[in-house]
């Protein structure tokens, strides 16, 4: 019989929430030992507490005292960039392998389909942000076939599923995401950006991932590099869908500012909808959703590729 291996999630939030009830229901390897909190009004607690998951409102010191953090072997940290240097720190002193999902960006950056085999040895890994999650796999199909010298990226997402800890990090997002479409992605240069969009019903998130490369590249190739991909990503997240065909434009001599100079070739367009799988969020929360599901991915890789399952 697999063993299965003891984790914790700091944070509860919306975030490390629906990453506990995905560890709960999902996940044949990993089991919630602990969540802790700072609110202990929080909805977060109150549902581990009757899930029988041990919980503190004392963050990380307080999770440290718990009887059951000895057995821990992965954390989560569902809280924010500021406060993950801390938590960080506890977890390396005490032999921890932590999963982070806030936009700190400590460890190295990973997204499952992309990159995940490369760091099973880091103590820290970086979940990059939901719209690096949602696009970088794109801008990686596309760079697997050709250079990209540019690629933008711009997500939507419903103004009600960015609580405040999505809101206090945006621009950390923004500067995460762009760095990890050029160092997992592949691209030369990389920006992002997010729209909160505050319409009611709110809307599904939406991602949109433009990639200038240079030359005559072969479009067919490129397409059914996206669509192979989009069917990795989809093995973890149901909801993860190509709204349409590749698209393909060819650009003369267009100036691209943050290159500095001009480009001709192709402009590849993928538009994609990440809807979620409301295990504990609203289906349009596909943001929270595709963070949680990359999280507990990687965990899983890692602990059978650590050899931590019997």
């Amino acid at each position: 019989m697999t063993a299965t291996v003891p984790v914790a999630v700091i944070g509860s939030g919306n975030i490390g929430t629906d990453l506990m009830i995905k560890v709960l229901r999902l996940s044949k390897t990993l089991r919630m030992a602990a969540m802790a909190g700072i609110d202990p009004a929080s909805d977060g607690l109150a549902r581990a507490a009757r899930l029988k998951v041990a919980t503190t409102h004392g963050g990380i010191d307080g999770l440290a005292g718990l009887p059951e953090f000895a057995d821990v072997r992965v954390l989560f940290d569902a809280t924010s960039a500021g406060a993950h240097r801390r938590h960080a720190e506890v977890a390396e002193a005490h032999g921890k392998l932590m999963i982070d999902l806030t936009p700190a960006a400590l460890g190295p950056f990973v997204v499952p389909p992309v990159n995940l085999d490369e760091h099973l040895a880091a103590p820290n890994v970086n979940m990059v942000t939901c719209g690096g999650q949602a696009t970088i796999p794109v801008v990686a199909a596309v760079s697997s076939v050709a250079p990209v010298a540019y690629a933008e990226i711009v997500a939507s997402i419903s103004s009600r599923s960015a609580g405040p800890g999505t809101r206090a990090n945006i621009d950390e997002f923004t500067e995460t995401t762009a760095a990890a479409i050029r160092e997992v992605g592949g691209a030369a240069m990389g920006k992002a950006i997010i729209v909160l969009n505050p319409a009611d019903p709110p809307i599904v998130m939406r991602d949109t991932v433009y990639c200038l490369v240079e030359g005559e590249p072969d479009r067919e190739k490129i397409a059914a590099s996206v669509r192979q991909m989009a069917d990795r990503v989809r093995e973890y997240v149901p909801g993860y869908t190509l709204k349409q065909e590749v698209q393909f434009d060819p650009v003369t001599r267009q100036w691209v500012p943050e290159l500095g100079r001009e480009i001709s070739g192709l402009k590849v367009s993928v538009f994609l909808e990440v809807l979620g799988a409301a295990h504990y969020l609203p289906d349009y929360a596909g943001n929270l959703d595709i963070m949680t599901s990359a999280a507990l991915r990687t965990a899983e890789r890692i602990a059978e590729l650590r050899g931590w399952l019997g």
